[in-house]
């Protein structure tokens, strides 16, 4: 059984290949990704292997708001200057800081650790930088109505 990391790092790999070879491409893409499944079944299952496309799909098809807001963050590095692997890795992250299913937290740094793994030496520091602020953003937001002050709490006593 294949761990959440796992998977993520599957769907990094289809992210980077769906950026590189387009969504035309997608169902080679899949299919390379059923062939990794099937020379080791151990390691993933068809539905671990189906969830990693998936969250690869949606994070390109996001691609864009994941982009104008790296872009608004980094004004000199927007995504076309970045490395592709640093571009997928931030575009899988937005994906997942916004969708909301997991503790942004953990995206950041599971997209640290996969920089550090397929990038270069500086990529984790970048990566982790734009994420950083995406992520202050997206706790800011997720901020519940009760933690914010009401009119009156600012008014003073009634």
């Amino acid at each position: 059984m294949a761990t959440p990391r796992d998977i993520r790092r599957l769907a990094f790999q289809a992210l980077f290949q769906l950026d590189a070879r387009g969504e035309t491409e997608a169902e080679g893409i899949r299919a390379a990704l059923i062939e990794i499944g099937e020379e080791d079944p151990a390691e993933f299952s068809e539905k671990e292997l189906n969830k990693a496309f998936a969250i690869a799909q949606a994070a390109y098809r996001n691609r864009r708001e994941a982009d104008e807001e790296s872009s608004r963050l980094a004004p000199t590095w927007p995504a076309s200057r970045q490395p592709a692997v640093d571009r997928a890795i931030i575009r899988l992250a937005h994906y997942e800081m916004t969708l909301g299913e997991i503790n942004p937290k953990i995206a950041v740094n599971e997209a640290v650790e996969l920089a550090k793994r397929y990038s270069t030496e500086r990529s984790p520091s970048f990566v982790n930088g734009v994420l950083d602020k995406i992520l202050k953003r997206v706790l800011a937001e997720k901020k519940p109505a009760a933690e914010t002050p009401s009119e009156q709490s600012l008014n003073g006593p009634g």
